[in-house]
């Protein structure tokens, strides 16, 4: 073999070494090492066409290519090499680089490359992880003077480089549109479909737009509570630059009108996040006043306490938890956001179980929002969504086996005619029988044949109406006899259905679509306490989430205790052990 013809592959082993970053990073070995930037805009002139290369078996005669797309394609086409970052989007590459032959984004625009490295390096403002990215290994690569595009061998080094380029680019983009893992893969009673992205799509939208930054904004998900967040996540970033908010000493219950020491610290830690805090007049510093009682009430409605002014133990944990957390909380729930559907629909209903509450929505306007009660931590609601398709007026309840057998044979056992006085019959079949009619003591959890119900009426454990969204979990939002759990701040109670604070004010909403149901029609029918079903005409959506952190349409960032350790999951799969908090 001549000089001439190993030649142009001495810049691929002068380079090997700046590749081996990111086969360590990979796991693999690269289909292709440093590249040069180039030091004109003029394209490569045509080769030969072949040369010898030597490889580690020996010499292999093969077709050099000539264009940029065939440079591509051959190192796309290769079954061994190429790593896993550009294999998992091989399809992609190839439909954008060689079926649409549209030209290079990264490797002859150096401006470019900077642009993909800084949103990298700024991943952080999108509540995501910097080390998720290989960025001081994509900067090594296209070193300068190591060789010029004259040759054939530097259309392949130029086109590794834009493939990585791409790759990489392609997994930050996924990572701010549908997040970073599949939801069941964190949590079993996460029920989201796993989302993708176009991935053509977005390698013609950054060419087209030629700034991450745009591109960014245009490509997040575009939905009120996700923007809401980034916006929060910002705010309580600077803070954190800031040195954080300052440690409420523990004391005596701080009650209005009392002058502590510590008011002088309460005061600062509030205005660290609301701006309607202000100073204290003069010689009034350690006094509990009437615009610091607003304060705290503030602050304790944004934190799911009861808002009645006492900073007590409750109040002083969460006035004390760190701003690191309340940031950890922020991203965790962008990340949830990423996984729900992006377009919610015209009309919607979304519950939030952490927040215990439900927010009705039509035509980006909000109709109502009222508090819910969600299961308990051993009957947790499902995150999932689906179609609310009828609404059932005076519904009778048909009590979950587990129920029956847990809660109500061992009441039938002693009481049967207690249980019988709340309305509940037995199911033989599809004939209704009387609880009485039958020896319940011949019964185990074990041989129970039969099935209860409790007809409709005031003491119905369902209420007066229930709307269906029917789904795998079988649950439903329905009314409550136990209406004082509404007044709780803690309203995790329920077996796993979301009980309305204010029901009938979400079936007159609901029914506005159907012909002739007024809030009068349905305040006659429930009187008559005769089960009524009502479809409708145009379903709508219902969406159960749950996000311990959100931005309300005030500004107002609320944070919420995760009462079924979700957050505990989410944030070990994306920043690892999780916080004490």
């Amino acid at each position: 073999m001549s000089k001439d013809e190993i030649a142009p592959n001495r810049p691929a082993l002068l380079s090997l070494v700046l590749a081996l970053s990111l086969t360590i990073w990979c796991g693999l070995v690269p289909f292709a090492v440093a590249a040069p930037e180039p030091t004109s805009p003029v394209p490569p002139q045509p080769v030969p066409a072949t040369e010898v290369r030597q490889l580690p078996d020996g010499e292999i005669t093969y077709p050099t290519p000539e264009t940029f797309s065939e440079a591509v394609e051959a190192l796309l086409r290769k079954e061994e090499g190429v790593p896993l970052p550009v294999r998992q989007r091989k399809d992609a590459l190839l439909a954008y680089y060689v079926t649409e032959a549209a030209a290079p984004i990264w490797w002859r625009n150096p401006a470019m490359r900077d642009d993909l490295i800084n949103a990298m390096r700024h991943a952080e403002d999108e509540g995501l992880g910097v080390s998720d990215y290989p960025i001081e290994p994509l900067q090594q690569l296209p070193q300068r003077d190591r060789f010029t595009f004259a040759v054939a061998a530097d259309l392949t080094h130029a086109a590794s480089i834009e493939l990585y380029y791409s790759a990489f680019f392609l997994k930050f983009a996924s990572d701010i549109k549908v997040g970073r893992f599949l939801p069941t893969k964190v949590d079993s009673k996460l029920y989201w479909q796993g989302k993708s992205i176009d991935r053509v799509a977005a390698l013609r939208r950054i060419a087209e737009l030629g700034s991450m930054q745009k591109f960014i904004e245009v490509w997040q998900p575009q939905v009120p509570g996700y923007a809401g967040l980034k916006r929060a996540l910002k705010h309580y970033r600077e803070i954190e630059k800031a040195g954080g908010w300052p440690f409420v000493q523990h004391g005596e219950v701080l009650k209005p009108g009392m002058t502590a020491p510590q008011v002088t610290v309460l005061r600062a830690r509030l205005g660290a996040v609301d701006p309607a805090v202000t100073a204290a007049p003069p010689g009034a510093e350690t006094l509990y006043d009437d615009a610091l009682l607003a304060a705290v009430k503030r602050f304790q409605a944004t934190h799911g306490l009861d808002p009645d002014g006492i900073v007590g133990k409750q109040t002083l944990f969460q006035l004390n938890v760190p701003v690191e957390q309340r940031i950890r909380q922020i991203k965790l729930s962008m990340e949830r956001w990423r996984w729900m559907p992006e377009n919610l629909g015209d009309h919607y209903v979304m519950v939030n179980i952490a927040g215990y509450e439900l927010v009705h929505i039509r035509n980006g306007q909000k109709q109502d929002r009222m508090r819910v009660v969600v299961g308990k931590p051993y009957h947790q609601t499902p995150v999932f969504s689906e179609r609310m398709t009828y609404v059932e007026i005076n519904p009778y309840w048909n009590v979950p086996h587990s129920i029956a057998v847990n809660e109500e044979l061992p009441k039938l056992q002693s009481q049967p005619a207690a249980v019988a006085g709340k309305g509940f019959e037995v199911m033989v079949g599809d004939t209704p029988t009387s609880v009485m009619s039958i020896d319940w003591k011949k019964y185990s959890a074990s041989n129970f044949p039969f099935r209860l119900r409790q007809k409709p009426g005031n003491g119905n454990a369902l209420g007066r109406v229930k709307f269906m969204f029917p789904n795998q979990f079988n649950v439903y939002m329905h009314d409550t006899p136990a209406r004082g759990l509404f007044s709780s701040a803690d309203r995790a109670r329920s077996h796993g259905c979301i009980r309305l604070a204010r029901p009938l004010d979400m079936a007159e909403q609901v029914l506005a679509q159907a012909p002739g149901w007024s809030r009068q029609k349905i305040d006659e029918v429930v009187a008559k306490q005769d089960r009524t079903v009502v479809s409708l005409k145009q379903p709508l959506d219902v969406h159960i989430t749950y996000s311990t952190a959100w931005r309300d349409e005030d500004g107002a960032v609320h944070f919420r205790p995760d009462i079924y350790q979700r957050d505990a999951k989410l944030h070990l799969a994306l920043f690892g052990k999780p916080s004490p908090y």
